[in-house]
Parts: structure tokens; sequence; C-alpha cells
């Protein structure tokens, strides 16, 4: 990860118990991938298991870690966001606690302050989970 899990709380408005990545791994033009290790303690695990939320959460932060990204390379403040809609989820498998789980979100559309992606969340190379997200930045 080039960027760690110390430092990802400076690229998302998200503050613990709420940081669903452990830092990013790539930011590219559209493409952006992020990694958590999945702790039996985190608020989204019941039953040994990452559940549906916190694999929504994951990649809605996957997506806000891109914009955070570009905001600090400008030296800009890191916008909020927000979920504006959710559409076509598919949860195959809840990866289990103690797992590293890579997620990928990509840019499918962009306009003005809404943004559209598609996330796909990973575990040993197998899909848990991936939909398609529109997210409002606030400016």
């Amino acid at each position: 990860m080039f960027i760690q899990e110390d430092d990802i709380i400076n690229y998302i408005p998200q503050r613990p118990p709420m940081v669903m990545i452990g830092g990013l791994l790539a930011v590219e033009e559209q493409a952006t991938r992020t990694g958590l290790q999945i702790t039996a303690d985190n608020i989204f695990v019941e039953n040994g298991r990452f559940t549906t939320p916190g694999l929504m959460e994951n990649i809605a932060q996957t997506a806000a870690a891109r914009v955070g990204y570009i905001a600090r390379q400008e030296n800009t403040p890191v916008p909020v966001g927000f979920i504006g809609a959710v559409k076509d989820l598919e949860v195959f498998e809840l990866p289990p606690a103690g797992a590293f789980i890579e997620t990928e979100t990509i840019i499918a559309h962009q306009v003005f302050n809404a943004t559209v992606v598609t996330g796909k969340v990973l575990f040993e190379g197998r899909v848990m989970a991936q939909c398609e997200m529109k997210i409002f930045i606030n400016p």
C-alpha cells in the first residue's frame, strides 16, 4: 500500500470506528484500489463475518479515497460526500474476520458533483460483492 492505515484518515472524511479502508493500493485516472484487513472487532463484523453494510461502506470509502487523494495533491480540503443510490448490489459471500480484502472502484460517469462508480470487493481473488453507486460530493 502506498498510503498506509495510519495516514488513510487524511484522505477520507470518516473517523474511527467508521473507517472501512486500511490504505490505498492504487489511484489511476478512472480506477482506485484499496485494501482492508478486517479485524474481529470491526463494527460491521457479526458472527465472524464482514456484513453487507460493511461491504457497501468499504466500496463508498474506496471511491472517497480517490477524491481525497486528488484533493491532497491539489492542497485543497478533503470534501465530504454521500451515497445517493446503490444499484444492482450483489453479495456473493461475506468475507471472514481476519481476511484482507481488496476493493476497486471504476468511474462510469461523472457530471458536476455526481459520480457513478462500479465497485467490486475481492477476497483471495473471489468477488465477494459488487454494485453500482451514485455518489454526490459537497463542493
